[in-house]
C-alpha cells in the first residue's frame, strides 16, 4: 500500500476500505458490513496483506474474494 490513497467509501449496502483511489476510481475494495468496522481496519492496517476486522467480500478488476475467515 506505500504511496496508495486510501479511503472509506459508503456503498447501498456495505461501507467500504477503497485502495488504490485515483481520479477515475479504485483499484480494489474490501466490503464491511458496519462503517465503525471498515473506519477501524483502515486506521489499523499497515497496508500488507489483507486488512483485518470482518471485511466481506474484496472486489476490483479481476478480484472477488470472500474473507478466508468466514470459510
Amino acid at each position: 500500500m506505500a504511496g496508495e490513497v486510501c479511503a472509506i467509501k459508503k456503498f447501498n449496502f456495505t461501507t467500504a476500505v477503497v485502495v488504490g483511489l485515483h481520479a477515475q476510481g479504485y483499484e480494489r475494495r474490501y466490503c464491511y458490513e458496519h462503517a465503525a468496522d471498515a473506519r477501524a481496519a483502515l486506521a489499523a492496517w499497515d497496508g500488507r496483506g489483507h486488512p483485518g476486522g470482518p471485511w466481506i467480500k474484496c472486489k476490483g478488476a479481476g478480484i472477488d474474494l470472500l474473507n478466508p475467515a468466514f470459510t
